[in-house]
């Protein structure tokens, strides 16, 4: 099979694309023929290994996963002996950047459990373009945020991947949302569900006196302490993504999660 290969940490130009044989499922996975995958934040971190601190799990020196691509869909050609919940023919998607990555590639065998149905109303690409986003976006409001109905919520880089749905998480939970994006990306916010909608570009909300329960930070070069300005007595600071500067001051960060 045709596979994106990566053997060095760098720029997309180190990629390149080999044939390789194709993996053989074991007991309990599966072996499914790639329609779709996605790329985010995550498959640029493992290609170029930056910020450095992710090196200590995706490989020291060199990438330790050689076929990158976490979020994938597509169908479902052989399973293994034990696999009970997951049939030959399904259409299924899912976040493989827990077990080894590899969606980009035309073939992955993958433990059943990381799979789920597509459902029937979405194509190969708009159900790869789910899992690691949303999940990532759940976690933060949901887990990290503890969002409830009528809190107050920012929500810095809404129009990404992540941004995306933490928008439409929070507004389901109730929360009044505030969006901060560029210009060209206005209108998508609205069309989310945010209640205020901020472009960055002309207006710069570290300037006015609203104080927020939870401000997400997805994108953004503001420092810490001017996020936590802008938090409510108790509230917090969730941070995804970012540089090396930015994880550490979030790690130090008494009041902000990753």
């Amino acid at each position: 099979m045709k596979a994106i290969i990566s053997e060095t940490y760098g720029t997309p130009n180190t990629l390149k694309i080999s044939e390789v044989a194709t993996p053989t499922p074991k007991s309990n996975e599966v072996l499914i023929r790639v329609h779709a995958s996605s790329l985010n934040f995550g498959n640029i971190v493992l290609i170029t290994g930056k910020p450095l601190p992710v090196r200590l799990a995706f490989g020291i020196t060199k990438p330790k996963y050689r076929i990158p691509g976490g979020d994938m869909a597509g169908i479902v050609e052989t399973i293994g002996a034990n696999v009970t919940r997951i049939q030959v023919g399904n259409e299924v998607y899912g976040d493989l950047s827990g077990s080894g990555w590899g969606a980009f590639a035309e073939y992955v065998a993958v433990d059943e459990k990381v799979l789920a149905l597509k459902p029937r109303n979405h194509s190969f690409a708009e159900a790869a373009a789910v899992p690691m986003a949303a999940t990532t976006a759940l976690q933060a409001i949901r887990d990290k945020g503890m969002v409830r109905a009528e809190q107050k919520v920012l929500i810095h880089g809404a129009s990404g991947g992540v941004g995306t749905f933490a928008v439409q998480i929070a507004k389901a939970f109730g929360a009044e949302v505030t969006a901060v994006v560029s210009t060209r990306n206005v209108d998508i916010a609205r069309s989310l569900g945010a209640d205020h909608v901020i472009d960055y570009k002309t207006v710069d909300f570290t300037k006015d006196d609203q104080t927020y329960d939870v401000i997400l930070r997805v994108t953004g070069s503001h420092s810490i302490s001017t996020y936590n300005r802008k938090l409510k007595r108790n509230g917090v600071f969730i941070n995804v993504g970012g540089d090396s500067n930015q994880m550490f001051q979030t790690m130090l960060n008494q009041r902000g999660s990753l």
